[in-house]
């Protein structure tokens, strides 16, 4: 399943666009006058004002580039929307229906359940309006608007450096902003308010809100790109379909990432709002929202070579690095992050085991989880296996070339690959060891947490006064419902362990002198001992013993927890140094990275797309098979008949009864292909985590398929893309509306979407 990003807290692993990165970037050189191409027949996440250049007539678009998008008009983009979740999702009739994946409504399905009503594992149908089941902090959001605002925000930068280039980027931004705050409705400008807000999911967003309406401007590509854009949030949500586990999960993880495939991985929603057709909270009182624009069906199928298009919000790529931040992803932050999320994954299985409520409460979190821990591992895998770092170095090299040539390039790029090697040199030296500084503590080690603040606030010999303590016991107690002994426990573990194995000139100190002297078992059992005596210590099981904490002085600290106390004030002064580093990395690389992304386009004559940040994109391909190794070759479609040969019987290979009654007996109402029904197919579309659930459209801009996954051999793809293997892996939107309708008795769902094709559909495409 692709998700935008691991749920930390975070899922919450949102985009960061930071202002003051971008403040610090040029974007003197927009190469307007160069081509616009990609690599590969197939790579590229293009933004829709983009779509006009591409070659899609001659690729085998059969319908206008306008009709896709459209900037004065009604177009297929308007019926493409962001999903809260960080998927995407579509309107496929006027009475606001939306398809997305099964995965990405996954947590309003957990949400709802109880272990005696699991959605998840037995499905959801409403056999009418009334009977639609909120979907628990869903909302959508519809584009309203998107533009290119580069030339605006670089105008007169060109000869400026540093902060005065900064003070300039951001002075020109604010000028734009406060000309879209001059378009605001006179009865709205009362409730405008700036997108930071001070909450970590919003901290460094351009941009306003007012009504349910945010325009906001994103940097993209290090300041490459500046585009503004303008949406409005829908907040009611309800499920209207979903399938049961062994259809909508069928696979399970093993078959995560895999061909073949068949998984029924959508879900049917709808968007509400007020009867004045404004967004609004859930009530009973709202009414279906009516979209501009919504997609029509074609279960006419598809074939082997067929050109296909997909819009979505891809969530992020890297694919303009330099190598020695491609070598450091597939060497270090890959391998620890897979083993990180495999680590966090197993420890809620544990927190399971006993509890069955919580079981059911972190379905999504586990999935969420051993998702992105395949997703590392492949890519780790993926970049190596293409010699990634090697390919860029050779570029590279040939920039320099290129450089050295010409006495204005040497001038304005001559230290560009110098300072990069400089710089990531001396930032990698100690990558290993930093990773783990960075992410310990995560949000969701409660304890750990609040005792490095509570430890940090004595040490540094701050008193609380009356007022702060009393806000912090409140802070405290918010967060100390998340709070799961046996999972901070297994935490815990896991990073003492990873310390154990750092090389030997990245040592943890405090680790080392606390746990140095012991080897394997030993050394676990002491490592163990350890994390017990911070999640399940008796000291610290209430927010009020906590906050007590704070009135200790820091040789009560060391005296009552010596350990823990030799632990964290040697941690708190090496995660000081990592941040002081990270900043100084920071201030230095992303300047680089601009001029290096400037000079490697300027050499090879093209206007690249920019990398995917969330925001709605264009790609395209054709229906295609790939080989993934010698002798073996992959064809695109599978069907129930391929479903039933994997029937084990046994979760997750366990195929509905009432499926393999309709297969046997070739119950298949409209949506036959030959003697059985296309389950999920394959195509070269360039997608990555947050285009679950986009829709795949076939020539005519009619939807054909669902998005939901890549392949394995096409991990990587957020570095680089792969036309001999990346492939989208999709549901065939005949077995959408063939589960929805034959196998859970919702046609009324399937009578309320546009659908054409079938046989006379196939007739007219013939003629044409």
């Amino acid at each position: 399943m692709i998700y935008t990003l691991i749920k930390q807290g975070n899922q919450k692993m949102r985009l960061k666009t930071k202002f003051i990165t971008s403040f610090i970037l040029t974007t003197a050189l927009l190469l307007s006058s160069f081509s616009f191409v990609a690599a590969f027949p197939d790579e590229g996440m293009f933004t829709p004002d983009q779509i006009a250049r591409l070659p899609l007539r001659q690729k085998g678009l059969r319908i206008n580039p306008s009709d896709i998008y459209n900037p004065n008009g009604t177009d297929i983009s308007d019926a493409v929307i962001r999903l809260s979740v960080g998927c995407t999702a579509e309107f496929v009739s006027p009475q606001g229906l939306i398809l997305t994946n099964h995965h990405c409504a996954f947590d309003a399905l957990v949400s709802a359940s109880t272990p005696q009503t699991d959605y998840v594992e037995n499905g959801f149908k409403a056999d009418s309006r009334q009977q639609e089941m909120p979907a628990k902090d869903y909302s959508i959001y519809i584009p309203n608007r998107i533009e290119d605002v580069s030339a605006g925000a670089t105008a007169g930068t060109e000869n400026l450096s540093s902060d005065a280039l900064a003070q300039a980027i951001k002075t020109n931004v604010e000028k734009i902003l406060d000309q879209e705050k001059a378009k605001v409705p006179v009865n709205a400008k009362a409730t405008v308010k700036p997108l930071d807000d001070g909450q970590p999911t919003n901290r460094g967003r351009i941009g306003f809100s007012y009504n349910n309406v945010i325009v906001e401007i994103k940097p993209m590509n290090s300041g490459f790109y500046y585009y503004l854009y303008e949406t409005t949030q829908i907040q009611d949500i309800r499920v209207v379909y979903a399938p049961p586990r062994n259809i909508g999960v069928f696979g399970g993880d093993p078959d995560n990432f895999e061909w073949t495939r068949h998984t029924g991985d959508f879900t049917f929603l709808r968007a509400y709002v007020a009867p004045d057709g404004s967004s609004a909270p859930y009530s009973t009182g709202n009414v279906p929202y009516k979209p501009k624009k919504h997609l029509t069906i074609n279960i006419g199928g598809v074939k082997d070579n067929d050109f296909v298009f997909v819009m979505g919000y891809p969530g992020s790529t890297t694919r303009y690095r330099e190598s020695q931040s491609i070598d450091f992803s597939e060497k270090v932050n890959f391998p620890f992050l897979a083993e990180y999320l495999g680590a966090r994954s197993a420890a809620l299985r544990k927190v399971g085991e006993t509890d069955d409520q919580k079981r059911i409460r972190y379905q999504s979190d586990i999935a969420n989880l051993d998702n992105y821990n395949k997703v590392y591992q492949g890519s780790s895998l993926a970049v190596r296996r293409a010699e990634t770092v090697a390919v860029r170095r050779a570029e590279e090299t040939r920039f320099a070339t290129w450089i050295n040539a010409n006495p204005a390039r040497r001038a304005k790029y001559g230290e560009v690959l110098g300072n990069l090697s400089r710089v990531s040199t001396e930032f990698y030296a100690t990558g290993q060891r930093d990773v783990l500084v960075r992410t310990l503590p995560p949000a969701a080690l409660v304890t750990f947490r609040q005792l490095y603040d509570a430890f940090s606030s004595v040490i540094a010999g701050k008193k609380l006064t009356d007022a702060e303590e009393k806000q912090k016991l409140a802070e405290v107690q918010k967060v100390w419902a998340a709070r799961e002994p046996i999972y901070e426990r297994e935490i815990i573990k896991f990073f003492l362990e990873q310390m154990e194995e750092l090389p030997a000139n990245q040592k943890f100190g405090a680790a080392e002198n606390l746990f140095g002297n012991l080897t394997g078992r030993q050394r676990h059992a002491a490592e163990e001992a350890f994390a017990v005596s911070i999640a399940e210590n008796k000291d610290f099981d209430t927010p009020e013993e906590i906050v007590d904490l704070y009135d200790e002085s820091a040789n009560d600290l060391r005296r009552k927890y010596p350990d823990i106390y030799t632990f964290m004030s040697a941690f708190i002064q090496e995660k000081a140094a990592v941040t002081a580093r990270t900043g100084k990395f920071a201030s230095e690389i992303d300047r680089l990275r601009l001029l290096y992304q400037q000079g490697m386009a300027e050499m090879k004559g093209v206007r690249p797309y920019p990398d995917a940040n969330s925001t709605l994109r264009f790609t395209y391909g054709n229906i295609k098979g790939y080989a993934p190794r010698e002798a073996v070759r992959y064809t695109p479609f599978t069907t129930i008949k391929g479903m039933i040969e994997k029937d084990s019987g046994v979760n997750p290979f366990d195929v509905p009864q009432k499926l393999k009654d309709l297969q046997r007996n070739r119950d298949f109402g409209r949506y036959a292909s030959g003697d059985s029904v296309v389950v999920n197919f394959l195509a070269t579309t360039d997608i990555i985590g947050g285009n679950s659930g986009s829709p795949v459209l076939n020539a005519y801009g009619e939807q054909v398929g669902l998005a939901f996954d890549g392949n394995y051999e096409g991990l990587g793809n957020d570095i680089f893309y792969s036309a001999d293997y990346g492939r989208t892996i999709a549901v065939d939107i005949r077995y959408v509306l063939f589960v929805t309708e034959k196998f859970g008795n919702a046609k009324w769902v399937v009578d309320e979407m546009t659908v054409k094709g079938g046989a006379a559909r196939t007739k007219a495409a013939g003629a044409r």
